[in-house]
């Protein structure tokens, strides 16, 4: 029985399973939101919320135990200057896992692991209204495409043997010969 066990597995060796934590924190705290599966949207929300905890407490130790998490210190000075100030009234809390339904190729569960309180900086844009387009005229097109053409064909002129052989080995593959009605 796994009585007082704490935490999934995920199938997974406690190195590899602690490095990909450490890679979802570290992308999760840059883009503020990312999609994973389910299992490991719940394992990685209390550790991502623990760092940023200890953003809020702004001290040297905490700088230093976010660090082994993060791995960068843009990261950390992101979390301390930037996303643990927005959550500075509130007591926990900080993320929120939606679940998306099944991924089509496996059907494993999917989730969005999002932060409560979105910056500015990453709200999603708004689509721009689509200006009405004028149509462009053929001409042009077919001048570029002969043009390309052309520039094709100087490129086929340069490549072409000057009647030497190469050398075998040299990275030249023969074409295969087509088979005609003859």
């Amino acid at each position: 029985m796994r009585h007082a066990y704490r935490g999934s597995r995920l199938g997974r060796s406690t190195a590899h399973r602690q490095a990909m934590f450490k890679n979802q924190i570290q992308s999760l705290m840059l883009a503020e939101r990312i999609i994973t599966t389910l299992p490991k949207a719940k394992e990685i929300r209390p550790l991502a919320e623990r760092v940023i905890t200890r953003g809020k407490q702004g001290t040297i130790h905490a700088r230093r135990w976010a660090l082994r998490w993060l791995g960068s210190r843009d990261l950390v000075k992101k979390v301390f200057d930037d996303i643990a100030p927005r959550f500075a009234e509130r007591p926990g809390g900080y993320l929120r896992i939606v679940k998306l339904g099944p991924r089509p190729g496996d059907g494993a569960e999917m989730a969005l692991i999002e932060m409560v309180e979105k910056g500015a900086d990453t709200t999603a844009p708004a689509a721009p209204a689509k200006p009405a387009k004028a149509k462009k005229p053929a001409a042009p097109m077919k001048k570029a495409s002969d043009d390309a053409s052309k520039e094709r064909a100087k490129k086929e002129a340069k490549a072409k043997p000057t009647g030497r052989s190469k050398p075998a080995g040299s990275g030249q593959k023969s074409s295969p010969r087509k088979m005609g009605s003859a």
